[in-house]
């Protein structure tokens, strides 16, 4: 995997199949790869502070990236569209996770708080 970040990686995560694999960076990109060609298949870019959690939903549909700019971001990933930005956080988020369904998302962040999110 050639196709690489241009600043440490920070994260790293597989989807539910093992066939995808998104790795999150302080170049403030994530990366979606596939994992039986090592291709770069989308470059996940929006943020404006390092990502440090990736996570899929459990169909592997969706990634959310969790960053120091305070923000999530959902995304497709059979496009690489960003589809939904999580806001209310004051300070960096360090965490998120979807749950079983894949159709809530939690955040933890250096304020302190988590958040529930309807996706």
């Amino acid at each position: 995997m050639r196709q690489g970040h241009s600043d440490e990686v920070l994260d790293v995560a597989f989807d539910a199949t093992g066939k995808q694999m998104v790795s999150a960076s302080a170049d403030a990109t994530a990366r979606v790869y596939n994992v039986m060609t090592g291709a770069c298949t989308h470059v996940l870019a929006g943020h404006e502070g390092e990502i440090s959690k990736v996570s899929f939903n459990p169909q592997g549909t969706k990634v959310i990236t969790a960053s120091s700019d305070k923000q999530c971001r959902l995304w497709d990933t059979d496009t690489g569209a960003c589809t939904q930005i999580l806001e209310g956080h004051t300070d960096e988020i360090f965490s998120c996770a979807f749950n079983y369904e894949g159709d809530y998302i939690i955040t933890g962040s250096k304020d302190n708080t988590c958040r529930i999110w309807r996706t």
